[in-house]
């Protein structure tokens, strides 16, 4: 365990050892090796034991880390502005993938019934049935006119015409590991080792993942990360929206910087408690681990599957374009108690030292005529090419 990690409650370590000896069955059952995708599929989402279906909290202070509807309700309320824009120009409904706890869905709720804007229905597709109760909670507690309005999905929709919303949804998808060295490729999997989980690579098997990594050129002796789960997710979506918006928030960069000479190993990251280091081995189930979003791959897959790339911008410029200076002026600068701690909210969601710049927006979507707000500044499609 590295040091500067906190140590895990007995019942949590027990926890985790638990999702150990199941990842280290499965291991054998499957000769000996998982891809690395495997490994951090059943690392988040085994049923009961994954870090996004078990119990524990992940979000805010008390959890792992802070996402942005977390941090304030700016967010959530600029949002609404670009949400209510594309529902008037496709249909009455949103459906938000993977909710975390709800704060989302309630600040956009909240806004655009303030607006006058609130949708026919706000469908919500979560995986994990605790998140699921959490959420519903919460916005029962929160806006219980508007509960009715709200139901939860399993699986997508066949046909959808509407908003489309993921925050830091694409981050948590399970990535495949590539290693390019010696002019070959390889894959970075997992193994069963005397006192753990080991790296192990293998021959590349999987033909849609081979083609994938040999169209990038990087140096020599390079580890990085392809997410075919989010070219799977991104067609899913294409394939049931008949009209609307796909509207992806989260970290990432477009394909010449996510493969950066200088990025050698890759973007793979854990947070636990709150703290970021490398080891996805440590404590499976505890911590949540993620990789950066390859947005040149999301647009590229989007268009392929039948959209149109409507924006791509900066966290801190959409914000700004969806008015979020003009939400924070609803409160008095006079009232120093609840507008300092907002303005300091809004430096942390715009800053470029800050979520600013690192998290990016981008929207695709079907028959949309009419340009979107959010993107009217600030257009960072070049970083795509």
């Amino acid at each position: 365990m590295p040091t500067t990690l906190p140590i895990p409650s007995p019942e949590a370590a027990q926890h985790s050892a638990q999702l150990c000896e199941l990842i280290r069955r499965d291991i054998v059952e499957r000769g000996g090796w998982i891809s690395f995708a495997h490994y951090m599929e059943l690392a988040l989402y085994a049923p009961g034991l994954g870090y996004y279906t078990a119990g524990a909290h992940k979000f805010g202070e008390a959890g792992d880390f802070v996402t942005a509807p977390e941090l304030s309700p700016l967010f959530g309320r600029s949002v609404a502005r670009q949400v209510a824009e594309i529902m008037a120009h496709s249909a009455p409904h949103i459906l938000e993938l993977g909710a975390g706890s709800g704060k989302l869905a309630a600040d956009l709720l909240g806004e655009l019934e303030r607006l006058g804007s609130l949708p026919d229905s706000y469908a919500i597709m979560e995986v994990s049935a605790d998140l699921r109760a959490r959420q519903q909670a919460l916005l029962r507690d929160r806006l219980p006119q508007l509960i009715d309005r709200v139901h939860w999905l399993d699986t997508l929709p066949e046909k959808f015409s509407g908003a489309i919303i993921a925050n830091e949804v694409l981050d948590a998808l399970p990535v495949h590991l590539v290693h390019w060295r010696d002019s070959a490729l390889s894959e970075r999997g997992v193994a069963n080792g005397d006192t753990g989980f080991v790296w192990q690579e293998r021959v590349i098997s999987d033909a849609t993942l081979l083609h994938a990594a040999q169209q990038i050129v990087v140096p020599d002796d390079y580890v990085s990360e392809i997410c075919l789960a989010a070219r799977g997710l991104v067609n899913s979506l294409a394939s049931c929206l008949e009209q609307g918006v796909l509207l992806f928030i989260d970290y990432g960069f477009g394909a010449r910087e996510f493969y950066h000479p200088q990025r050698n190993t890759g973007t793979l990251m854990c947070h636990y408690r709150h703290r970021a280091h490398s080891d996805p081995f440590f404590l499976p189930g505890l911590q949540d681990i993620t990789a950066h979003v390859n947005f040149t791959d999301i647009a590229e897959c989007g268009i392929d599957a039948g959209l149109e790339l409507l924006g791509y911008t900066s966290q801190a410029f959409f914000l700004i374009n969806c008015g979020i200076a003009e939400l924070l002026q609803d409160t008095a600068p006079e009232n120093l108690r609840d507008y300092l701690p907002l303005s300091a909210q809004l430096q942390k969601l715009t800053s470029p030292a800050e979520m600013g710049e690192l998290f990016k927006v981008i929207a695709l979507g079907k028959r949309i005529a009419t340009p979107l707000r959010g993107f009217a500044q600030g257009d960072l499609t070049r970083l795509l090419g």
